[in-house]
């Protein structure tokens, strides 16, 4: 204990380097845990889709086309609109939002989630980590839009 002490006092901007680090690692956790969960990996994404989610594409009509998960319904982000048919038509069924690499499906789930649709999840890693997982895309044609 006292060989800590003496680091502490001869490496004191170390030691708060690490205590700041420490403290903004609790800090955003705690934030991610208010929030609520709002990311799935790949693999709990197929369970949701397998009782009944609907996944969202939120990419480019071209980027659709390359290759998207089966029955994905293409909605361009800037598209994307809470009071929009295709998705007020889907009532309280889950949601997962898609992007390249998770990051747009981040601002997509926020904002379906503050105009009020509860299980919106955005696919951690996007389409990505969904290749990487080796899971299956269908490609060159649109199975739903």
């Amino acid at each position: 204990m006292e060989q800590y002490l003496e680091f502490s006092a001869n490496h004191p901007i170390l030691v708060s380097a690490l205590l700041l680090s420490f403290l903004l690692l609790i800090f955003s956790e705690l934030r991610r845990k208010s929030r609520g969960l709002t990311h799935v990996e790949p693999q709990d994404a197929v369970k949701l889709i397998n009782n009944d989610a609907v996944v969202i594409d939120i990419r480019s009509s071209e980027s659709f086309a390359r290759g998207h998960i089966v029955n994905a319904r293409n909605i361009p982000m800037d598209e994307l609109d809470p009071d929009h048919n295709k998705i007020t038509q889907l009532g309280s069924k889950p949601i997962i939002a898609v992007c390249d690499a998770g990051m747009t499906s981040t601002r997509a789930v926020d904002k379906l989630r503050k105009a009020g649709l509860e299980s919106v999840y955005g696919l951690k890693g996007g389409i990505s980590a969904w290749t990487d997982a080796s899971l299956p895309l269908v490609t060159g044609k649109k199975t739903k839009s």
